[in-house]
């Protein structure tokens, strides 16, 4: 067997997903495609890539070499698409945007809607996702990150600060917020900010509702069920809703909008970034809680 792309390929993808199922369904094929996959290979090479054991897939010397010879090809591979892709003249084709899980759909949706009567030609992929996808490889050219701290391989522009505050229904008054029931979130997300940040507050049993994202924490604390911190832009705009105190600086991020130092020179990634700015800078006295609209009850949190 002359190897080729595809089997090396095959090997990372095993590595990479601990055994047979998960290289299977990463590339999209049968385990039973997979075993016979893997068993080719290793009988072409006269070697064995990968130890087997009950908790999965380990690579051999021989495998983890091959993984290796892999990434680096893949990695060529995309600064090769990289690089072409950067020298495009013309504001057109595909633009893919990655923005995270739950992102302000009243807000964003809008700016995409004026970009492409601005410029049709332009097709645009928007990823919603909870994990950050990976600029280098391609999985998106164009993210827009809330963020502390942007990666360092990546350019771009820090468009304005989010601000969070603790909300409750506009229809109740409130005392201390310790004897409140909490709407929490997950360890899962944000790396436990907010978790942390309600375990401060609350007591276990406050916890009325866990959720593992923040597109629902709205219509929890609309719904009663407790209270809960919610982005200003979020929070002051909806009547059902008040706030409860300032933004609180414990869970302030920046916005973000970032691309592949290989990408920014390219016309319809420039076009989009010029066009994202110029509609997201108006915007930031609301999304760092500086709204006139806003209208804030004191209360103590201690």
């Amino acid at each position: 067997m002359a190897l080729g792309w595809d089997e090396f390929r095959f090997v990372r993808a095993v590595a990479e997903g601990g055994g047979l199922n998960g290289a299977a369904e990463a590339l999209g094929i049968d385990p039973s495609t997979a075993f016979r996959r893997l068993g080719a290979i290793e009988k072409a090479l006269e070697v064995r890539l990968f130890e087997r054991h009950r908790t999965g897939y380990r690579p051999t010397p021989a495998g983890q070499a091959m993984v290796e010879t892999a990434l680096r090809i893949a990695g060529d591979v995309d600064a090769f698409s990289r690089g072409i892709a950067g020298q495009s003249d013309q504001v057109a084709g595909e633009l893919r945007v990655t923005a995270p899980l739950g992102f302000l759909g009243d807000l964003f949706m809008p700016i995409l809607a004026d970009f492409r009567r601005r410029h049709p030609a332009v097709r645009l992929d928007l990823i919603l996702a909870g994990e950050t996808l990976n600029l280098s490889r391609r999985d998106a050219d164009v993210a827009l990150r809330a963020s502390r701290g942007p990666d360092e391989n990546l350019v771009g522009r820090r468009l304005a600060a989010t601000a969070w505050a603790v909300y409750g229904r506009a229809d109740r008054s409130y005392g201390d917020l310790t004897g409140e029931d909490w709407v929490g979130l997950g360890e899962g997300v944000a790396g436990g900010l907010f978790a942390r940040f309600i375990r401060r507050r609350a007591a276990p049993e406050r916890i009325a509702l866990c959720l593992n994202a923040v597109t629902a924490l709205p219509e929890a604390v609309a719904a009663g069920i407790g209270v809960a911190p919610l982005l200003c832009y979020e929070g002051d705009t909806d009547p059902r809703l008040k706030r409860l105190g300032g933004p609180e600086p414990d869970l302030r991020t920046d916005l973000w909008l970032l691309t592949h130092p290989d990408l920014h020179r390219a016309a319809r990634i420039r076009a989009f970034m010029d066009h994202m700015t110029a509609a997201i800078l108006p915007l930031r006295p609301a999304l760092e809680g500086r709204s006139a609209q806003a209208s804030t009850e004191t209360i103590s949190t201690s």
